[in-house]
């Protein structure tokens, strides 16, 4: 049975029906499919969640659906049946008048869908003076309603703000405002919460449940986040290669799946509580320690009020034991990251900082040139940390010209070394950043920070925007290269899943602090401090029969201003030790 057979007996009365669907770029003999020959359907107040790795023709599906292709693209075949229509067939003025009101898209990145030159208000009221012909005060009192309806603190106040000055769990909820202003009949949503944190995707995945159920939209919902689908999809179509693997409803398609590369995509879903328990290192040597570090960064002055410093970073210490993988956890803007950062000094920082009983605040610029030798850092995003103009071997080689002075000859054979430990071939060596997948790039990015043979590697977000199987590969190099080289991770991630998987400690930071800390499964399966309890209820399970109710997480917890007046000293964190390396902040 064709899946577009099924999609017809599912779905007699769809809002939305894409039949045999063909998209296509280049001519002639060129001319290569980006999507071919696919079909689905999605219900009024139901959803479709397309999954699929990167480059499978999601997105692609989605801009042909509102009629956004790339210049270089088109439909070559199919059509995209909406209220009696055949999308692919009107004019771009028709479609126009459609987009925005009766379909609308959340794209992926909100701050480069939003324009940074107009606030909040202007650009909310800018589809309802366009679709509803309202007046300015009508739609301004339009906008601030839908607001409030996504649950934005100070409602009002954002109205006048610009992009840039909201975070990105508010951005994205000014996407969905803008989306929902005037009540479209189906909703378009691509990788809504990928970039976003545990507790912020709650709340945005709870928001579009509760605008669902009030508007009765359809909804096609495209993600790799096998948890995320599993918590909001009534339907699947999993995708490969611009083509339909397999469509069925949520609980089939998980409990029992037909094709082979939806059990592959299932196989390579971390289930969290499935990992064994990891070993001790509390006998290794600390090969770090960090005591009181802070890192305060100064605010803007405005008119002769007195200067205020931004306290991003206050009183964090820990250690970092040989062989070991500390994790350190929280929402954006916690200070993880600038932490990591700290630790190479990226940032100017107070406090003690000891790599092997070396002290590194203060030393020289000799001193601290050795020391990055041990501790080298791996970013969230390999495309922006290598430099497009330069080869595989310009860049992975880069370190030892610096650090060693090695002879080109010397130079290649250790590259081709390095690329083969990472699961590349030496042949890409002259090949650019460009020519590679966002998983190539990362393990180019592996292989650079590991040419010096460092003792310590931080790893910040190195694994958040990768798919769950390219995900599960890089994991598995850094767990390899830690059994065989003794290295010592700092790992600084967002997904719980991934924690679990690679650390041994975890560290949780809130509002520039740690609040707890311990041992790997103490942390995550006995949390005590509120905030970790918080963290892990709006961790998404893979599983259709474990749905989170994330209502509770709409209203946001007081938070800690972070911005004090110059001088100002915090009061020292004071902890309680609940079991054995196992410490939880009680003010």
């Amino acid at each position: 049975m064709s899946a577009l057979t099924d999609v017809e007996q599912v779905a007699p009365e769809a809002a939305l029906k894409v039949e045999r669907l063909t998209v296509e770029v280049g001519t002639g003999a060129a001319s290569r499919y980006l999507v071919r020959d696919i079909s689905f359907a999605v219900e009024a107040g139901k959803t479709l969640c397309i999954a699929g790795e990167s480059g499978s023709g999601k997105s692609i599906t989605s801009l042909a659906i509102m009629g956004l292709l790339p210049r270089a693209a088109r439909v070559a075949a199919g059509v995209v049946r909406f209220g009696g229509s055949d999308l692919t067939t009107l004019k771009q003025s028709q479609m126009e008048a459609i987009r925005g009101k009766q379909i609308a898209m959340i794209f992926q990145e909100p701050m480069t869908s939003l324009n940074p030159l107009m606030t909040v208000g202007q650009q909310l009221a800018e589809t309802l003076r366009r679709h509803e012909h309202a007046d300015k005060r009508a739609a301004r009192a339009a906008s601030l309603a839908m607001l409030e309806a996504v649950h934005m603190t100070e409602a009002a106040r954002r109205l006048d703000q610009y992009p840039h000055e909201l975070s990105g769990g508010m951005r994205q909820r000014v996407m969905i405002a803008m989306a929902m202003l005037c009540k479209p009949r189906v909703l378009i949503a691509d990788e809504p919460t990928t970039a976003l944190d545990v507790t912020v995707q709650a709340q945005i995945l709870e928001l579009m449940r509760e605008l669902q159920r009030e508007f009765g939209t359809a909804m096609v919902m495209i993600t790799h986040d096998m948890g995320v689908v599993a918590e909001m999809a009534d339907e699947i179509a999993i995708m490969q290669q611009g083509e339909l693997r397999e469509i069925a409803t949520a609980r089939k398609l998980f409990r029992e799946p037909k094709h082979d590369y939806t059990k592959a995509l299932l196989a390579a879903v971390p289930m969290p509580g499935t990992q064994p328990a990891p070993e001790s290192r509390a006998e290794e040597p600390v090969v770090l320690r960090v005591e009181h570090l802070a890192v305060r960064f100064p605010m803007r002055k405005e008119g002769w009020g007195a200067q205020q410093y931004l306290h991003a970073v206050e009183d964090v210490s820990f250690e970092l034991r040989r062989g070991e993988t500390l994790g350190l956890v929280g929402e954006s803007g916690c200070g993880k990251s600038t932490t990591g950062k700290a630790l190479i000094n990226m940032v100017p920082y107070e406090g003690s900082i000891q790599l092997f009983g070396r002290e590194l605040n203060g030393c020289d610029r000799a001193a601290l040139q050795e020391a990055r030798r041990d501790v080298q850092m791996i970013f969230q995003d390999p495309y922006a940390s290598l430099n497009p103009r330069k080869t595989v071997l310009d860049l992975v080689g880069e370190p030892l010209l610096i650090h060693q002075q090695m002879p080109l000859g010397q130079r290649t054979e250790r590259v081709a070394a390095l690329l083969e430990q990472v699961g590349l071939s030496a042949d890409v060596m002259k090949r650019y950043p460009h020519q590679f997948s966002g998983g190539q790039r990362q393990r180019i990015c592996i292989a650079r920070a590991l040419s010096l043979n460092p003792k310590i590697i931080v790893a910040d977000e190195s694994v958040a925007a990768l798919d769950v199987s390219i995900r599960a590969q890089v994991l598995e190099i850094f767990e390899q290269l830690q059994r065989e080289h003794q290295i010592s991770y700092v790992f600084v991630s967002h997904d719980m899943s991934v924690i679990e998987r690679v650390c041994h400690r975890v560290a949780v930071m809130y509002g520039g602090r740690i609040v707890e800390i311990g041992r790997r499964d103490r942390v995550l399966k006995h949390p005590q401090h509120p905030y970790t309890r918080r963290l892990l209820d709006a961790v998404p399970i893979p599983d259709v029969d474990f749905k989170r109710d994330f209502r509770s997480l709409l209203k946001d917890i007081e938070r800690r201003n972070p911005v004090y007046p110059e001088g100002y000293l915090p009061p020292k964190p004071v902890f309680d030790a609940v079991a054995e390396d196992h410490y939880v902040a009680v003010q």
